[in-house]
Formats: C-alpha cells, structure tokens, sequence
C-alpha cells in the first residue's frame, strides 16, 4: 500500500485544483476522510483475522461495492452540509474512495485488492506494478528502503497530483 498520507493525494489535488466553490471545503475533507478509510482494516489483524481473508488487509473495504456504496451513504446523508448536489458529492466521493485501491494495485507487494467482492475472494493487481510497497512499521521509513518508498510516492502519486492540480486551477482562472 501506497502511506495513508499518499491516499490523501488524489483527493487533496483535485479538490483544491477544482477551487472551493466546486469543491467546499467539506467535501474536500470528506474526500480525504474517504481516501484512508479503507485502510482501517488493518485492525482485523489485532483480532486475528489473515491479510489474505475477505475481512483482511485489501479486501472488502478495497472492493468496488464498497467504493460506490459507502460515498453513495455520506453523499445522501451529508450533501447539504458539504453544500453541494447529491450527484457532486458522491461523483467526488466515490474517486477519493476508489483512487485508494486503484493506488494499492499498482504498488510492488501485498496480495493484490479484492476488487470483486463478495462475488469473488481474487486479488488483482494492476498491469504494472511502480509504487513501492509502505512497510506497516513506522521504524522502517528511516532506513533506505522506507526513503525509496517515499521517492516513488512523490514520483507516481504527488508529483502527477500536483500538476493535475495546477492543470486545473489555471483552467478556472
């Protein structure tokens, strides 16, 4: 998995490339809320539960149905209060949320994301793999490995981000 940070990227860039006026700023921190959400599953394994289950790491919180229905309930429930349609907010929601798996299957390891869920219990990857893997201990970012984990963020997440963020605040300028 790309680092919880990281997940943030894709929310983060295009909400605040879009502008607050299309974006508010509720929408955009739901977003980023979103982004990381799947990654909570990392408590299963403190009650036991195996990477490779549905209920693991990259399983169902990783699927498409989760991806589509979970921002289709924050969208219904909270779209007055983020102060835009209904359509807007899940439309955002639903990529802050799926940019999550689609950013683990392009990663080096794991066991790929359980994107069929509950139809299927089969990882994938993508085609290509180009983002180091985040190690779960905290220790291993200030070894070499930890810094290239790092350097492939900024390469094919945040620096891409960034210039699809700048790409579109100049076209709303």
């Amino acid at each position: 998995m790309p680092t919880i940070v990281t997940h943030a990227a894709v929310p983060l860039c295009l909400g605040l490339g879009l502008g607050g006026k299309t974006i508010p700023r509720g929408l955009l921190l739901a977003g980023i809320g979103l982004s990381m959400l799947p990654d909570a599953d990392v408590l299963a394994f403190k009650f036991g539960v195996a990477y490779g289950d549905a209920l693991g790491h990259r399983g169902f919180t990783h699927s498409l149905l989760f991806a589509f229905v979970v921002p289709l309930l924050v969208a219904l429930l909270g779209h007055k209060r983020f102060k835009a349609s209904v359509t807007r907010c899940w439309a955002f929601l639903t990529l802050s949320l799926l940019s999550h798996s689609l950013l683990d299957s392009i990663t080096t390891g794991g066991k790929g994301v359980g994107w069929l869920w509950p139809w299927s219990d089969e990882r994938f990857f993508a085609p290509w793999q180009v983002i180091n893997v985040a190690p779960f201990a905290l220790s291993r970012y200030t070894t070499p490995y930890g810094h290239q984990v790092i350097l492939s963020e900024l390469m094919w997440v945040w620096l891409p981000g960034v210039v699809v963020m700048g790409v579109l605040w100049w076209r709303r300028r």
